[in-house]
Formats: C-alpha cells, structure tokens, sequence
C-alpha cells in the first residue's frame, strides 16, 4: 500500500489500484464524479457517512497536482 497523503491511499489488491480514501473502497475518482454532477460535499458525506470534509478536500487536491504535472499527446497508430 502507497500513502499519496494521510488520506489517499493506493493499493493494487483495493479498486484494482485506483487511488481511495484511507485504504477503504471509496475511490477518489468516485468522489469528483459526485462533485462534477453537483452533489455538495454535504450530499456526499451523508451518503458516506465514514468520510469527513477533509477527504473530500484531499482528493480535490490530489486531482490539482495530477493536472499540475506537465503531458504530452502522441497519435495512436
């Protein structure tokens, strides 16, 4: 298991490695998806009651810095 914060964690054995919140089955991108379809934060921790405000926050930023980092487009061929 790789800690990306205090709250992301990553482990190849859990949601086939996708990043979740503290080693649970809640994906980060699970997560934004509730976020870009318009649920608050408040929608999403009743939901999950296991989450607090600051996992939220913590995959928002998870996201930030992996948009932050630098790609280059190649053509299939």
């Amino acid at each position: 298991m790789e800690y990306i914060s205090d709250r992301i964690t990553i482990d190849e054995k859990i949601c086939n490695g996708k990043p979740t919140i503290r080693g649970s089955r809640i994906t980060v991108q699970t997560l934004l998806e509730f976020l870009s379809a318009g649920d608050s934060p408040e929608d999403i921790l009743k939901q999950y009651p296991s989450l607090e405000q600051e996992d939220i926050q913590a995959s928002l930023k998870f996201a930030a810095t992996l948009l932050g980092r630098s790609y280059s487009i190649k053509p299939v061929a």
